[in-house]
């Protein structure tokens, strides 16, 4: 396991501490304080906690394997978020008629952080959610 830790903020300017691990995210921070990140929830990530512990339910992997991050956070009693793609961005025409929350760990990360810099969801969907995902934000779409 890895875990990457923040020195001092969460930009991508700050230096990185990556502190590698034999041990569980579960056995190093209380249950109350995880909330495991995945497409699949209910709960829509509203803000980010600095008490809080994100996991970045990610695979590795091409295939998408629908609710499997939802049912890992479940047997291990977590809380879940998703990120408010839908709240925030419209499904965008394409040919394909294509549309996907599940985003790379690293588009997470990127949304997370530029989310915990600007404050602004809009901002952050933008900066992480690229367009092959069939999602854009409504100003897109008028223009």
């Amino acid at each position: 396991q890895m875990f990457l830790r923040l020195t001092g903020c969460f930009t991508l300017a700050c230096i990185f501490q990556m502190d590698t691990t034999p041990e569980s995210y579960l056995d190093l921070f209380p249950l109350e304080a995880i909330v495991y990140l995945t497409p699949d929830s209910e709960n829509v990530l509203e803000d980010i906690d600095p008490n809080k512990v994100y996991v970045l339910g990610g695979l590795v992997d091409e295939s998408i394997h629908k609710q499997l991050t939802l049912r890992r956070a479940r047997q291990q009693s977590l809380q879940t978020a998703r990120l408010p793609i839908r709240e925030y961005m419209v499904k965008a025409p394409n040919a394909r008629n294509y549309h996907s929350e599940t985003l790379a760990i690293n588009q997470v990360f990127d949304v997370l952080s530029t989310y915990y810099e600007t404050r602004s969801w809009p901002a952050a969907l933008r900066a992480g959610v690229s367009s092959g995902k069939g999602y854009m934000l409504p100003e897109a779409v008028e223009q």
